[in-house]
């Protein structure tokens, strides 16, 4: 059985679409393109794309437009899922709107204070004996009603709030042949109704997200249909040697008479069944007794195992006959949290600790699903070495868990802050909104729970629900048998029935410097952090121009208290005014855009790397260790200036490499409070044998220090103090440390390169006004940077290609007499071409003394090639640009 949708392929062959509900009818879409065969045992069909139009021009009502054969050729044809700007984006009804002020510019607010039509069309016959179901998967943004056939079936006081999805009976008013449906979806006020909205994140979508943003589909059954399918592990921890699985789902009789029904099912070779009867349009939970499962396939994330994944089927038969069918993967694994001994909260997995090294998810702007580019970003927090990302809100598409749960990548989901959602005053929410809260929690428990990637979920986001709706929100879960922890926010405030968050507080969110991270203030790496950050992250040159005008790019760096459009709406964050100061007193003054665009580089890279080696570093303290941290974020949802660790155009910079390099499966690091070294090993064995080589240079090269420390064991799990880097003398007031770590055999396994000052980096942590960061009132030395000699760097490239995949291989060498540093290399479409992105790194940003050389390699899709030679361009603080050829061999 196939989802009916032309554009809905698997990604990559790692997404498993969703297989829902089928039986024994046909039932076919409009879209000759996008309608699969009816199978053997049923059909489900997803409406493969819309016509939509505003009630400004089609005035008509609901009872004419749903009527099969009303002419909407004049409407504008958009895809499934679909807001209603995304779906005119799609269409080309407007310019790029991630350019300049476009979004303001372009885009008329006005068109959407009125409610659209969504409208499609489809045909059927009246099989005898078979019902037909219209499923909203999801909500519809603010709330809709629904029409089939000329006949209004829901309104908004049942079609209500993002999440809850709605299955609908549509049997009777079918009709042999072509059949209609339409949704007239109102306008969204994200202030007053429980939907989504991009917060302080970019610029707020101007029709606020309304639309039919998740898939409508047609569900074909017997008398009896299935939903809900789950299944309740209980692992053996930690012997991890048994499991038993406990089979769920709802079994509903659509008819007006009693019914028996036989569902049965399988999990591999093992096989169950039970009778129900059910009573007249009665729906009930039907579970089975345990399964118990000798040596199970655990489910791990993916740097402590593998992540195998097991298969349910069932089937509902009456009289004999396959009436629905259901199935679902999940994993087995056991996740818990508790609070330390500080009150912080720790996460285990299988029993062990996991330490979260994560970073928030951004849908994008308009909620549009490409199922390439949910890959490619996916792709790249795997790459970075993140083992968790944490959605607010938005809740994302199946296919993205699907992802996860195949990449080993655990998920933190939950609902947003600062919206109607996180109203503390449990009265000023009507009835209807009692009601979207609990069926929300419910629709998403579903969805989600048999997710292995699933971690937990945030019933409240910046402050904790009060108890009236803190309840709503359990309840929910509970209907979904959810077995996951659940947190009431990811800030310090504790929930009446959860209990405490086991989170520290909010921030930093701007700039901080990278000793910052080694404190014991709001923002050190102590305990869990459910989101922070460094705040502007500048992204390359070429990303740039895409998103800013000339003018703007010419303000970008020269005025730090000018308000930037592709900053945030909040006034906390709409202007680079610290940033830019500590950017000039740290590095130096921007001679000019490109010099500020490499600064920018080399604070991203140095602030990003020490926010992720400090915790990592803390994890195994014996007091207050750290339990985990959300990077405040993975991505845009926009073109923006800050909160992200690869830009809108997935090209990675210097955020990029800096959380990569401190991310590394078997790392070694530098400590910024006491110039300790220190190895962090994340996966579940020991590491023996291992050896550091820890150097000391001055800025002209200098050797002042070179130890080598051996005979190391990296502890599994956690964290080894090894020594210490020293204080020499004559040392520069800008100098450089570079740690080398390699194996019992001499093979490298890890390299970092520290640019630090003898002068320390200083801010005030007083003014608790300022929960957004903590002003910096000293800045270290880098200065030094600037007065590098040339470098002499050689390169080699080359390029093979595999299953569409190229392979690019880049040998660098310093052939001077003078450290090359900050080397990056990225390939380009031909010589001085755009750069190819996404792209993955071994590495970048790399820095080499005289006669030292490192290989790096890239892989990327050869599509993105086009007809050009793959062209490495190379770059350096010290070094010109010179451009490299790679051809494909």
């Amino acid at each position: 059985m196939r989802i009916r949708r032309a554009t809905a392929a698997t990604l990559v062959g790692l997404l498993l679409l969703a297989l829902v509900s089928a039986s024994a009818a046909t039932l076919t879409l409009q879209n000759p393109a996008a309608v699969a065969s009816p199978t053997e045992a049923g059909q489900v069909s997803t409406i493969p794309g819309w016509r939509i139009a505003s009630t400004a021009s089609a005035a008509q009502g609901g009872e004419l437009i749903s009527s099969p054969g009303y002419d909407d050729r004049r409407w504008t044809s958009v895809p499934a899922r679909s807001t209603v700007l995304g779906g005119l984006i799609s269409a080309g009804k407007y310019p790029d709107l991630g350019y300049s002020t476009n979004l303001a510019d372009k885009v008329d607010k006005q068109d959407f204070t009125v409610p659209w039509w969504y409208r499609e069309e489809f045909t059927a016959d009246k099989t005898p004996g078979t019902r037909t179901t219209l499923r909203l998967t999801s909500g519809v943004i603010p709330s809709a009603e629904v029409w089939v056939n000329g006949t209004r079936v829901a309104g908004q006081d049942t079609v209500a709030g993002a999440y809850p999805a709605h299955d609908f009976d549509v049997t009777d008013l079918l009709r042999a042949g072509t059949n209609a449906v339409a949704i007239k979806v109102f306008p969204a006020d994200p202030d007053k109704q429980l939907v989504i909205s991009f917060l302080d994140w970019s610029k707020p979508a101007p029709d606020n997200d309304m639309g039919v943003w998740r898939d409508v589909r047609l569900v074909r059954t017997g008398s009896v249909a299935l939903s809900g399918a789950r299944v309740l592990t209980d692992l053996a921890v930690p012997a991890l040697d048994s499991a038993d699985l406990t089979v769920k789902a709802e079994v509903s009789n659509l008819t007006g008479a009693p019914v028996d029904t036989e569902v049965s099912g399988s999990v591999g070779p093992m096989t169950f069944s039970k009778q129900v009867r059910l009573k007249a349009h009665e729906t009930a939970t039907v579970a089975f007794d345990p399964l118990h499962l000798a040596d199970p396939k655990v489910w791990w994330p993916y740097q402590m195992g593998d992540q195998p994944l097991y298969h349910l089927d069932l089937t509902a038969k009456v009289g004999g006959a396959s009436s629905d069918r259901a199935s679902t993967d999940f994993g087995i694994r056991e996740v818990q949290s508790s609070l330390n001994s500080a009150g912080f909260r720790q996460f285990t997995v299988n029993g062990k600790p996991f330490l979260v090294r994560g970073a928030g998810w951004a849908s994008d702007l308009f909620l549009r699903y490409d199922p390439q580019r949910l890959t490619d970003q996916l792709s790249h927090a795997k790459d970075l070495g993140l083992n968790t990302i944490r959605l607010e809100g938005k809740g994302e598409n199946d296919e993205l868990f699907q992802f996860a749960d195949r990449a080993g990548l655990m998920v933190l989901s939950g609902w947003e802050c600062c919206t109607h959602w996180q109203n503390n005053d449990a009265d000023k929410w009507s009835p209807q909104d009692h009601a979207v809260a609990r069926a929300s929690a419910e629709t998403e428990g579903m969805r989600l729970r048999n997710h292995p990637s699933m971690l937990g979920f945030y019933i409240g986001s910046d402050q904790s629900p009060p108890p009236v709706i803190e309840k709503e929100y359990l309840d929910g879960l509970a209907k979904s048998d959810w077995q996951l922890p659940v947190m009431p926010s990811i800030s310090s405030y504790g929930g009446e029935l959860t209990g405490p968050s086991g989170h520290k507080g909010l921030g930093p969110y701007w700039w901080v410097p990278p000793n910052y991270w080694y404190g014991d203030q709001k923002g050190g790496a102590f305990g869990f952090e459910g989101e922070n950050g460094p705040g502007p992250a500048i992204p390359d040159l070429e990303s740039l121009k895409k998103m800013l005008s000339p003018a703007e790019l010419d303000s970008l760096w020269q005025n730090p208290d000018a308000v930037q459009f592709h900053l945030s709406s909040s006034e906390h964050f709409d202007r680079l005014g610290p940033y830019l100061d500590a950017l000039g007193a740290r590095y130096g003054k921007p001679t000019g855009l490109e010099d500020f665009v490499l600064k920018s580089q080399l604070a991203n890279y140095e602030a990003n790397r020490a926010q992720f080696e400090a915790y990592g570093r803390n994890q195994s303290k014996a007091v207050n260790p750290s339990g985990g941290v959300i990077y405040w974020m993975l991505n845009n949802a926009w073109p923006t200036l800050y909160w992200h660790l690869f830009d809108y155009e997935m090209a990675p910079s210097g955020s990029y490499f800096g959380a990569k390099t401190a991310l590394k499966q078997l790392h070694v690091q530098y400590s910024y409070d006491d110039r300790s070294i220190a190895l962090v090993n994340k996966g579940l064995d020991e590491a023996p044998n291992l050896t550091v080589q820890a150097t000391v240079f001055a800025l002209d090269g200098t050797v002042l220090s070179d130890q080598n420390l051996t005979d190391l064991r990296a502890r599994a799990d956690g964290t080894t103090k090894i020594g210490a880097v020293p204080t020499p003398e004559g040392l520069s007031t800008t100098y450089f440390v570079r740690l080398l770590l390699h194996d019992a055999d001499g093979n490298p396994v890890d390299r970092n390169v520290y640019w630090l000052s003898t002068k320390p980096d200083t801010y005030d942590t007083a003014d608790s006004k300022r929960w957004w960061d903590s002003p910096q009132t000293g800045y270290a030395d880098l200065t030094g940077l600037q007065q590098l000699g040339p470098a002499q760097v050689g390169a080699t490239a080359a390029s093979t290609v595999q299953d569409g995949t190229v392979h690019t291989t880049t040998t660098l060498t310093n052939s001077g007499g003078t450290v090359a540093f900050f080397l990056r290399a990225t390939v380009t479409r031909g010589e001085g071409g755009p750069e190819i992105a996404p792209s993955t790194w071994s590495d970048d940003y790399v820095t080499l003394w005289p006669g030292e050389s490192i290989t790096l390699t890239a892989d990327y899709r050869q599509a993105q090639l086009g007809a050009t030679t793959p062209t490495v361009r190379l770059t350096g603080v010290n070094l010109p640009a010179q451009y490299v050829p790679a051809p494909i061999k």
